[in-house]
């Protein structure tokens, strides 16, 4: 009949017997970490003693060999951290953009607070506290230090460094409600004003306008693509010929610190490449600019600088803040035209034609932060009160 096998981290009876030179050995069978069962030794001058060592090797056998790390509940925060570090570029499935703003969200947000802890001292009340102070001074900030410290306490719990993550029963963040701001028409009409004043070089402020803010924000205003993305629109992604003119989507300027800004062949993520038909307004911009490119191939950007090289999200907004001063325009960014063209869209054709547009595979992303609430309620419902209430 076999032997029932050993919970794992245990052993069975110990035996011992006399081995030569007056010696006695101490003998069990032990459960690894790998379900394995390995018979352990240990020797020494007395059946007591030789027991005594046995157990004590026993107690140093690691049942954690399989995470691969030395970390244990007494390390160190900043050694997690590291840890963490490390095997977000061993799975190399995140952006180097995203894992960028991961460390720094780290390092600058949470380290300061965790930096003198053990891993054994952080509790959930400890994260609880930690994340609602921060959320006081910035609901962003807190959000962001909430998914990086999940995200390495996570890990310590699946290398069974520790038990449990205390993330998981903080309490909810509460955001205050807010409506997304976009754009009304006369606003829109100020904002190009603004734009053809500063491009006809009658403002001296900043370098000399070269003419592809306006039509950068005509592109915007025409497709609801983001900043990065209109920046990464080449020649072969632009077709003004056909009916209705056409442009796809598919790629962004990244800028990574230490590196100079360059395409990426995909928008934010994979899943929102997209063509769009294009308004007159947007086409005619477009013409514009693919009349006075010098670069004729196929790969060429649409919006460069004078060496062909990208254009950087961060310099438009810039130029956009610039503009926006002479014009005593406050509030206006980039993002702000993606927020109008969905709330014109919505307007007219609905939500989820919105949200397609936007290249959103959920339309509660479209409602939360794109579509600036109308409260005018269909004035339909005063001839239906009418009809039921009209005083005889």
């Amino acid at each position: 009949m076999p032997r029932p096998r050993l919970p794992i981290g245990t052993f069975g009876e110990i035996t011992t017997r006399r081995i030569a030179r007056g010696r006695v050995e101490a003998r069990t069978r032990y459960r690894d970490w790998d379900g394995k069962t390995r018979i352990v030794q240990a020797t020494a001058d007395t059946e007591r003693a030789a027991e005594r060592a046995l157990k004590v090797k026993l107690s140093e056998r690691s049942l954690f060999q399989g995470s691969f790390t030395e970390l244990t509940p007494d390390s160190g925060f900043p050694a997690l951290m590291e840890y963490w570090l490390e095997d977000l570029d061993l799975e190399d499935r995140l952006s180097p953009s995203t894992r960028e703003l991961y460390e720094r969200d780290m390092r600058t947000l949470v380290l300061p607070a965790f930096a003198e802890l053990t891993l054994r001292e952080i509790g959930v009340a400890r994260c609880d506290r930690f994340i609602k102070q921060l959320a006081k001074q910035s609901y962003s900030r807190a959000k962001h230090a909430r998914v990086v410290l999940r995200l390495a306490l996570a890990l310590a719990v699946r290398h069974e460094i520790i038990p449990r993550n205390p993330m998981d029963h903080i309490a909810r963040l509460h955001r205050t409600p807010s409506t997304p701001d976009a754009l009304t028409v006369p606003e829109v009409d100020a904002v190009r004003a603004a734009v053809r004043h500063w491009e006809s070089g009658l403002s001296r402020s900043g370098p000399r306008p070269d003419g592809q803010l306006g039509q950068i924000i005509e592109v915007m205003l025409g497709s609801s693509a983001r900043i990065g993305e209109v920046l990464a629109i080449r020649r072969c992604d632009v077709d003004v010929a056909s009916s209705p003119p056409t442009l796809r989507i598919a790629g962004t300027i990244v800028t990574r610190r230490g590196e100079p800004a360059h395409r990426q062949d995909h928008p934010k993520t994979a899943k929102s490449r997209r063509t769009v038909a294009l308004p007159s307004y947007a086409a005619e911009a477009v013409r514009q600019r693919l009349a006075v490119m010098r670069e004729r191939s196929p790969e060429a950007l649409l919006f460069c600088s004078r060496n062909g090289t990208p254009l950087t999200p961060n310099n438009v907004r810039r130029q956009l803040r610039r503009v926006m001063k002479l014009a005593e325009i406050d509030g206006v960014t980039p993002h702000a035209f993606r927020r109008t063209v969905a709330t014109a869209v919505n307007e007219a054709a609905g939500i989820n034609l919105a949200a397609e547009l936007l290249g959103h595979s959920d339309t509660k992303i479209t409602i939360d932060h794109y579509i600036r609430r109308n409260e005018m309620v269909n004035p339909v419902t005063a001839d239906l009160l009418d009809q039921a209430f009209r005083r005889s």
